[in-house]
């Protein structure tokens, strides 16, 4: 019996139905939203809608805001 002989444990259609999430297809382009950076004071824009009083931030900026 080799490795690919073996019974697989997964059950089941599509592995993504039933699942939201990034790769679930394209609906269109996205809504843009101007912002000003946190950091550099650069203006740019952003697939989502800027929560006040919370840091936004390039896409220069935000691998030095990363935390892992």
């Amino acid at each position: 019996m080799g490795f690919n002989d073996r019974g697989s444990s997964y059950r089941g259609g599509n592995r993504n139905s039933g699942r939201g999430g990034f790769r679930g297809g394209n609906s269109g382009p996205r809504e843009m939203h101007k912002v000003i950076c946190s950091d550099c004071g650069v203006e740019t824009e952003v697939p989502f809608k800027p929560t006040e009083g919370r840091p936004v931030y390039c896409r220069d900026c935000l691998p030095n805001h990363r935390k892992f």
